[in-house]
């Protein structure tokens, strides 16, 4: 006997009608009304040009990152614009995009190794199969990541619900 079974004993719970109480009550939770997506997904940046960029859904991160590098600051129109360039496809070089967005803000951001870095914000459109929304992105250099965009709680929550062991669900997976 465990020590969860002898707990159970010492409260007088039978550990079969707990079990069992637990399942009925899974069975009547509501299913979600968000759709499931897996832990990576293919997206599209409309506004930057980027037809399609792997993203890995990150929860432990709070913002979205997108790769990028070249970046120039520059005025138009009285806003504060950048124009950078982006290799949306991991380990291709070769393909290069190069966008201007408006500039957001500054922001401190803590990276997985805990170094803070400020990186610029822009604001655009992501598409995720059939759904599309208003997302800030930092940009910084991610070329010795494993994805090109990260997808931060921030941009999923009240979206979506992830399933971590599953990959494209709402997107064909599209390596070659």
């Amino acid at each position: 006997m465990d020590m969860v079974q002898v707990g159970l004993v010492c409260l007088g719970i039978n550990a079969t009608e707990l079990m069992a109480f637990a399942a009925t009550m899974h069975e009547s939770l509501p299913q979600s009304e968000f759709p499931c997506i897996g832990w990576r997904e293919w997206v599209v940046l409309p506004e930057l040009g980027i037809s399609t960029i792997k993203a890995k859904i990150d929860t432990g991160a709070r913002s979205s990152a997108l790769h990028a590098f070249d970046i120039e600051r520059f005025q138009q129109a009285g806003k504060t614009m950048l124009r950078f360039k982006v290799h949306p496809l991991q380990k291709d070089e070769r393909t290069c995009i190069t966008a201007e967005a408006e500039l957001l803000e500054e922001r401190q951001v803590r990276d997985s190794g805990g170094h803070t870095e400020l990186r610029p914000v822009i604001q655009t459109e992501v598409c995720l199969a059939q759904y599309q929304w208003p997302l800030e992105l930092t940009l910084t250099n991610r070329s010795s990541m494993g994805f090109r965009m990260l997808l931060g709680r921030q941009a999923v929550r009240q979206r979506f619900v992830i399933n971590p062991g599953q990959s494209y669900l709402l997107s064909a997976d599209q390596e070659k």
